[in-house]
């Protein structure tokens, strides 16, 4: 049987704009399938073969099983159905193997010259109690999605479950890479599923050669032969499923020999997790960095690494017959997941239509562009944005008033000033100042306190500092990616973080780390990068960092401040605090010159606070015994 559909061309979506279609056009091949079904069907007793003989959808048949003592069942791709009312009796299995003949080492068998698989299930004693007979089919034409793949020479992993079509994309590989490409390709086919049983392989592998495996617990030794014996340019393996056999083809795969094999695993995370299969994708270590290098990429000095080169070059998982992802370059995807960020892939599709469409998926660009959405309509978060909440809890019986300096603050650690003896005197407090606790409540019921990057930090220039063309790339050093990373997008700021110093145009750096670090120092003068230093691992410092960076005007500050900048969750009882804090200085501190204490806050959220007052360039410091302990806020 023979099906031949249209060919199609492919035609690009330019409408898209998240995950770009990247692919040219790119033509179909007909699409033709060769099944021998009849041989199959001959080997089934009678009564079964009559009823598949005449079934209107046996051109889709999956398998037949037959097991001692139960009804005799098809099974097609969305259903089963039972073939007789009468049970499978010993006679009617022995039929069957009669037919086939000689069970291999891992009970299956075939059909001389077809792609069919029996598959025999035994009792304790050997006897065969049951059969799986799957049917194999020839598709020509299959891996039109991957064809360009294929030919560029580089070793390829197919993963997926049982049955997505592993074994028949093997096929059509060793087809295209021998008969239309050239290449001598040489097939290791443990349970003759590939080319088929008997010694003269199928027509569908085309010129390629066969070598069969008498145990399958012998493959690796055949992979390692076909090697040395044979000089293949390619060798296809199906089921790669031991350490030994992951070890032979990293081997043939270091002497210069194109692979393409299958694994069980639907996704390229399960071979990393999967320690015998690990190797295929470089293996996984256990590293410990140095205090630099810990430093520098922002990480605990424990971390997992790729131990070598992938033994594959490009894996693609299959997860659906008409839809594949596609790694391109498997060491830079174990790479970013091992870093616990989200590689970019290729999803490939053949549509309703016969169309295959081809389109790039990237998580960093896509993060990229939410920094171009407004802020306040629930772009960065995609969901609405919440309307804050009236006055409650600690507003409507909170404590926070002018307090008098009982002595003068000292510099006590990173951002905190504390006074000796606010640290064994608690200053009682007196009740909030009405206006103060109605400007407190208006605030936190207005919603349209937003970032403006016009207006709370001048006009975004066009160019760079020394007039490179943005978005600026910046290498940071001892500086919080994540802070960073957290303050360019909620600025919206044309800056991009990269760790290849040959790709930034400037560097921003931690102060005292840079001082000790000559070598970093001299790399930026014979690159001619700029060298931006702050004080402190923190946003304001950061947000100082990067106006001076893009040279934009300070000056201009306007009471509009995004909290986001400074919350770490975005929580309300965050917002609330640093809420709480920004109108402290914004209507007493700064225009009335007074000391503010601020209400009980757990560690983590005085340290956003104290971040906060740092933004305006004030002192603070915490005082009082925990559950108590607070802020206090100090005039300049």
């Amino acid at each position: 049987m023979t099906f031949q559909p249209r060919p199609l061309v492919h035609q690009p979506d330019q409408s898209k704009s998240s995950s770009e279609v990247q692919a040219a056009e790119m033509a179909v091949q007909p699409l033709q399938i060769t099944d021998d079904l009849d041989k199959l069907l001959a080997i089934l007793p009678e009564p079964i073969r009559q009823r598949l003989d005449e079934h209107p959808q046996r051109s889709i048949l999956v398998e037949v099983v037959m097991d001692l003592g139960r009804l005799p069942e098809a099974r097609f791709p969305d259903k089963s159905e039972y073939l007789s009312e009468v049970p499978i009796t010993r006679e009617d299995l022995q039929f069957s193997v009669d037919k086939v003949g000689l069970f291999s080492g891992d009970n299956r068998a075939g059909i001389e010259r077809t792609l069919h698989r029996i598959s025999a299930m035994r009792n304790r004693s050997g006897d065969i109690i049951g059969l799986t007979c799957r049917v194999g089919r020839a598709v020509f034409g299959t891996i039109g999605m991957i064809r360009d793949l294929v030919e560029t020479g580089k070793s390829i992993l197919m993963l997926g479950r049982p049955g997505v079509g592993k074994t028949t994309a093997l096929r059509e590989i060793a087809r295209i890479l021998a008969d239309e490409l050239g290449k001598r390709v040489v097939i290791i086919d443990t349970s003759n599923e590939i080319a088929g049983d008997g010694d003269i392989p199928h027509p569908a592998i085309g010129r390629a050669r066969r070598m069969q495996v008498a145990r399958p617990e012998l493959q690796h030794q055949v992979m390692i032969e076909a090697v040395e014996n044979h000089m293949p340019e390619v060798i296809i393996i199906d089921e790669i499923g031991t350490e030994l056999e992951a070890q032979a083809a990293r081997t043939i795969a270091e002497r210069g020999v194109q692979l393409v094999g299958t694994a069980h695993g639907n996704r390229i995370e399960n071979l990393m997790k999967n320690p015998t299969l690990s190797d295929l994708v470089g293996g996984i270590q256990s590293v410990t960095l140095g205090d630099e290098e810990a430093r520098r990429r922002g990480s605990q000095k424990s971390v997992l690494e790729r131990k070598a080169p992938p033994t594959f070059d490009i894996a693609i998982e299959m997860l659906e017959r008409q839809s594949w992802v596609v790694h391109e370059d498997v060491s830079v995807t174990i790479d970013m997941l091992l870093r616990g960020r989200q590689p970019g892939f290729q999803v490939r599709t053949v549509m309703d239509s016969g169309e295959v469409r081809i389109t790039q998926e990237n998580p960093e660009t896509d993060r990229n562009r939410i920094r171009s959405l407004p802020l306040g309509s629930g772009a960065l978060t995609g969901r609405p944005e919440p309307s804050r909440p009236g006055p409650s809890g600690w507003r409507s019986s909170g404590q926070m008033t002018p307090a008098p300096l009982t002595s003068q603050p000292r510099l006590d650690g990173e951002s905190r000033w504390e006074s000796r003896t606010e640290r064994t005197e608690r200053v009682p407090l007196s009740p909030v100042h009405s206006d103060f606790e109605m400007l407190l409540d208006e605030s936190m019921q207005d919603n349209t306190v937003m970032f403006n990057p016009d207006s709370a930090f001048g006009q975004i220039p066009t160019t760079g500092p020394n007039g490179e063309e943005l978005p600026l790339h910046v290498y940071p050093y001892a500086v919080s990616r994540y802070q960073l990373e957290q303050v360019i997008q909620t600025m919206n700021l044309p800056v991009v973080v990269t760790k290849d110093l040959d790709e930034a145009d400037v560097v921003l750096a931690l102060r005292s780390h840079i001082k000790n670090h000559s070598k970093l120092r001299h790399l930026a003068k014979t690159r001619q990068l700029s060298i931006y230093t702050i004080k402190a691992n923190t946003v304001p410092q950061i947000i100082r960092g990067l106006q001076r960076m893009l040279r934009m005007d300070e000056e201009e500050e306007s009471d509009a401040l995004n909290l986001n900048l400074f919350s770490r969750t975005g929580d309300e009882d965050e917002l609330e605090a640093l809420e709480e804090a920004r109108l402290a200085v914004e209507q007493i501190v700064i225009p009335k010159g007074q000391p503010v204490e601020l209400l009980p806050r757990s560690a983590k959220v005085r340290k956003m606070q104290h971040e906060l007052v740092e933004h305006y360039r004030l002192k603070s410091s915490s005082f009082g015994e925990e559950p108590n302990r607070r802020l206090r806020i100090y005039p300049a």
